[in-house]
């Protein structure tokens, strides 16, 4: 965890003053590193069955179309609202300043298929909360929630955790 802790850049008073932006375009950047977090990520479903894993836009399609690869499943991307080309559902979620939707394609999930939610932070959790419940709405069951990163002091483990949703993260940063 540690090797892979370095690879990940900070960029401090991004995106406004007093926030710490983790950016882990760099640890993507570096082959072995990626290929490490890839594998740290699968690592807890690798005897799983898992139908799916739905990536969360945009850095979540990254890091999800390489996990279900690795896992043998599907994929399904979550996106923002407008982006899917087909008939959709759609799941608001709140922001700072407002709300925000994300969508999946309403046939995306068949009833009781065991799905993966992946992205690259958990913070707030209101994402990754949106995501849950837009699977559980179309009948899947969602088994798990990964991430690159945890931000444990804003608290969004324990959201996604609170809907009896295992999460794992393959590290943690202090901070916001």
């Amino acid at each position: 965890m540690s090797d892979l802790k370095h690879l990940v850049r900070s960029i401090p008073d991004y995106p406004k003053p007093g926030i710490m932006f983790r950016d882990v375009t760099t640890l993507f950047a570096d082959a072995q590193g990626f290929k490490a977090t890839i594998a740290q990520m699968v690592e807890p479903y690798r005897f799983e069955p898992i139908d799916a894993v739905a990536g969360i836009e945009a850095r979540g399609f990254i890091l999800g179309g390489a996990i279900a690869d690795r896992l043998g499943c599907g994929f399904i991307p979550i996106r923002k609202k407008g982006k899917l080309p087909w008939n959709t559902i759609g799941q608001d979620y709140d922001l700072e300043y407002g709300t925000d939707t994300i969508e999946i394609h309403e046939d995306a999930v068949k009833p009781g298929e065991r799905i993966l939610v992946v992205d690259d932070l958990i913070a707030t959790g209101g994402t990754a909360e949106a995501a849950i419940k837009l699977i559980t709405r179309t009948g899947g069951d969602v088994i798990g929630a990964v991430f690159v990163i945890d931000l444990p002091e804003i608290g969004g483990r324990k959201k996604i955790e609170a809907l009896n949703v295992p999460c794992h993260a393959i590290m943690a940063f202090e901070g916001h």
